[in-house]
């Protein structure tokens, strides 16, 4: 039995529905980008009721959720729970889809596979997936698919092994270097969104300004066309893991778990978050 879609494809979106062509209409406008990651249907309506423009439905969710010590035991079927269980609750923003480790990493057909699955079987507007260098064809191939790409460079949680840990990328002029290539590259690639994370703040300025997509920061300083922050994270809740430097509560201003998400989005709005402080050097 065939899986119906539960929303349209990405190429002709709901009612209502934020166009992902607008995005690069607010990088050139300097208008910020707030994206929420969030892993259920009422995550997706706090977000969307406060303002957000993107959801992210995170392979976090495999620390925040569902408690294991990294991103890379999160499985395709608990990302498809996930990914609907949002969609559900966000009406305008895009929702995008964080394909796990190992959906995407074998093969083209692979990647692009999951990825149709995810829009599909999830009612997912873009799918997220990490890295460059050999996931730039995965890139084409999901592009050439029909849906929209997000990418993310600097920290990326699904090659911790790699890295030696939860690391700020991009120090020293090799590494910066070659953060500044693989950006341009994955926009070239097809993708219409990147995500830096942990990143310094002055590499992701630079970074940003260069790239002809919207870039997202997470950890990257306030140089980024957009912000994004787990909900969980915003919330001050305690996922038994080291709380990083770019981690803000918000409750603790907003008053209430909707207030606390309201307050979020305007500091993204209006500039004061991230802080200096909040980032990396």
């Amino acid at each position: 039995m065939s899986i119906r879609p539960q929303r349209p494809a990405p190429a002709t979106p709901a009612p209502g529905k934020l166009p992902i062509t607008e995005l690069a209409e607010m990088k050139t406008r300097r208008q910020p980008i707030v994206m929420v990651t969030a892993y259920d249907a009422p995550g997706g309506r706090l977000a969307d009721q406060a303002g957000a423009d993107l959801v992210l439905v995170g392979d976090s969710a495999a620390m925040t959720v569902l408690g294991h010590d990294s991103t890379v035991p999160a499985t395709m079927e608990e990302m498809l729970i996930l990914t609907r269980a949002v969609t559900r609750g966000a009406s305008r923003p895009l929702v995008i889809a964080d394909m796990p480790f190992g959906s995407f990493q074998v093969s083209d057909e692979d990647a692009v596979g999951n990825a149709i699955r995810f829009v599909k079987e999830a009612g997912a507007d873009a799918v997220k997936l990490e890295g460059a260098g050999a996931m730039l064809s995965r890139v084409r191939g999901i592009v050439d698919a029909g849906i929209p790409v997000m990418g993310h460079l600097g920290l990326t949680p699904q090659s911790v092994l790699k890295l030696g840990g939860f690391r700020v990328q991009g120090r020293g002029e090799r590494a910066a270097a070659a953060l500044r290539a693989d950006a341009i590259a994955v926009a070239e690639a097809g993708a219409a969104l990147l995500v830096l994370e942990c990143v310094p703040s002055a590499l992701a300025a630079g970074i940003t300004a260069d790239s002809p997509v919207p870039v997202i920061g997470i950890g990257a300083g306030p140089g980024c066309d957009g912000q994004v922050l787990v909900l969980h994270d915003m919330l001050g809740l305690d996922s038994g893991h080291r709380r990083p430097r770019f981690v803000r509560d918000f409750l603790a201003t907003g008053g209430s778990v909707a207030g606390a998400v309201q307050a979020y989005v305007a500091a993204v709005r209006d500039g004061s978050f991230p802080s200096a402080d909040e980032g990396y050097d």
